[in-house]
């Protein structure tokens, strides 16, 4: 096994396809479509679509398995997924011809005992991959710091970690004794995580070029149509891509995280790095759900990518 991924708060995404979503209006929907997801889902689904070896783990509610089952089983992904009582949250994402809109409901409710089982299965996993990464938020009854925790759990395997998480759970894991090799925020999450302006490009640059300076092997920032800076001891640069139009842009950003660890994995230098993690992201885009298309075609988008030093 190559990858092992934790998801602690998976979702039932369902994502609605309008023209145009008006307030207050009765909405007439073009398309309703239902996927197992949750950040780290997602990633491991890229990362099946790809063909590398990987397990994925965390926590899922029994009532509503099926779907991550039925994924996890097409995509020839390993299932230590802690069973616990109640259901997998759903994520409804409101689509139209401008932007996403997202309301995410409520789940089951994580135990002390079933966040423990997830860490003691993660670990585990780890002595036996090349790579772990953890993705999402946290679910209810989760404290704050818990990444930080699963963090110092899974330094003492001694293999890498990519987080990508946001707000406080990301605050507080960077503010724990153990840094994660990677982490992958966007522009506004950078922005909250340094308590500054992230405006231009300057400014990503800066508060990336000190995050990694802290001891974060990588820090990659994704900037939507202004692509993605990737920052390292080798260096910094920035990937462009032009988008793909007419497709979902639910996971992209998942899709890169998956393009990360499979660069990552395969050795890749900086540049080799941040054309694969843009070619998952931008490929991503014309199909809808945590889907992927071709090896041939991603590796087209990655040669296509433009390269650039800030």
């Amino acid at each position: 096994m190559t990858i092992a991924t934790v998801t602690l708060n998976p979702a039932i995404d369902q994502t609605i396809t309008l023209e145009t979503l008006r307030r207050g209006q009765v909405q007439r929907a073009s398309s309703v479509r239902f996927d197992a997801g949750g950040k780290g889902v997602n990633v491991a689904s890229c990362l099946g679509d790809w063909g590398l070896p990987l397990a994925a783990t965390g926590l899922l509610g029994r009532d509503n398995a099926a779907a991550f089952e039925a994924l996890m089983r097409a995509k020839a992904i390993e299932d230590h997924f802690i069973r616990v009582e109640g259901a997998t949250r759903t994520n409804i994402k409101l689509v139209d011809r401008e932007e996403t809109t997202d309301v995410n409901l409520p789940g089951f409710t994580a135990t002390p005992e079933a966040l423990a089982a997830a860490t003691g299965e993660a670990s585990t996993l780890a002595a036996r991959c090349d790579l772990v990464v953890v993705a999402g938020s946290l679910p209810q009854g989760a404290p704050d710091d818990h990444y930080a925790t699963l963090l110092a759990a899974l330094s003492k395997v001694g293999k890498p970690v990519i987080l990508d998480a946001s707000g406080t759970a990301l605050a507080k894991a960077m503010a724990g004794p153990v840094m994660p090799y990677a982490i992958k925020p966007n522009a506004a999450e950078l922005a909250e995580l340094a308590g500054e302006d992230c405006d231009s490009l300057q400014d990503i640059a800066r508060v990336a070029r000190r995050l990694q300076a802290s001891g974060i092997a990588l820090v990659v920032v994704s900037m939507g149509a202004e692509g993605a800076l990737f920052c390292s001891k080798a260096g910094l640069i920035r990937a462009r891509l032009p988008a793909v139009t007419g497709g979902s842009s639910v996971g992209a950003g998942d899709a890169m995280v998956a393009g990360l660890a499979s660069a990552l994995v395969e050795g890749a230098d900086l540049e080799r790095t941040a054309r694969l993690a843009s070619a998952f992201a931008v490929g991503k885009l014309g199909l809808a759900g945590p889907n992927l298309p071709g090896r041939d075609i991603i590796e087209k988008l990655a040669a296509q990518a433009s390269i650039d030093t800030p």
